[in-house]
């Protein structure tokens, strides 16, 4: 009688039968606290970090949906600021999540990136 042997072989992460990569609670969990605290849109962080745009936002609805009224952020502030020079040319500031900013001078762009970051 012959001996079967037999090796196991691991292949990286779980996929389904359609090939697709399975990611446990844990890994989604990570991913969307990373993300909260990333500044980035959702289709760049999904593109960085290798996950289907698709398939994230789903993640964030389930998030959202889960947490119901709890989920809902900080209120949005308004502030006026003045304007000097509509006309004239000013700075520009392209921030990570592809945000532009732009105004006359450096305080008003600088005013308006905090406020934005909040």
């Amino acid at each position: 009688m012959r001996s079967i042997s037999t090796e196991v072989v691991d292949n990286g992460p779980k996929r389904d039968s359609r090939g697709r990569q399975v990611s446990d609670q844990a890994r989604r969990a990570a991913l969307l606290a990373a993300y909260d605290r990333s500044g980035l849109t959702q289709k760049a962080f999904a593109q960085r970090e290798g996950v289907n745009v698709h398939t994230f936002v789903s993640w964030l609805q389930q998030r959202r949906r889960a947490l119901g009224p709890a989920a809902v952020t900080a209120p949005v502030r308004f502030t006026e600021l003045p304007w000097s020079g509509a006309g004239s040319a000013g700075l520009e500031v392209v921030l990570p999540d592809g945000s532009t900013v732009r105004g006359a001078g450096a305080a008003e762009v600088a005013a308006l990136v905090r406020l934005l970051r909040g």
